[in-house]
């Protein structure tokens, strides 16, 4: 009886530690997803793009299909948002935030562009992994 009792302590101290790291995985991913909307906000696309992983691997599906590639991902969001008043001001509704393993997780949310040359609305979906510590963005299906 006593080892079923040390058992079930021991579980219950590994899933507690679990749901902490969980708890601290989803606020700094929600910080990386604020600090890329202030960015945005100050139509500063490089900072927007820090959250992303630096690589010919990153993938974005949108509606022309999938594309990859860091600089690949840049370059278009300067060719669509040229000005400040194109990138606007974004804001970040987060519906879901999953975990898919130790260091990764998946965040379905929608984002809304409040813009004088026209408001912009969508979803999105994206998958961020833990690298070397740092959470970066390793897809992202926006529509």
């Amino acid at each position: 009886m006593k080892k079923l009792v040390l058992v079930v302590a021991l579980l219950l101290q590994v899933s507690c530690q679990q749901q902490d790291s969980e708890k601290a995985d989803i606020q700094s991913i929600r910080q990386l997803l604020n600090t890329q909307a202030t960015a945005w906000s100050n139509n500063d696309i490089e900072g927007f793009m820090e959250g992303y992983y630096q690589s010919d691997s990153v993938a974005y599906f949108g509606s022309g299909g999938v594309r990859y590639g860091y600089k690949t991902m840049l370059e278009g969001y300067k060719e669509r948002y040229p000005t400040a008043a194109h990138t606007g001001k974004l804001e970040f509704t987060i519906h879901d935030i999953t975990r898919i393993s130790k260091d990764a997780y998946w965040v379905m949310g929608e984002y809304h562009l409040t813009r004088t040359v026209g408001n912009a609305n969508g979803t999105f979906m994206i998958v961020l992994k833990r690298m070397n510590g740092v959470w970066k963005i390793i897809g992202d299906s926006s529509c």
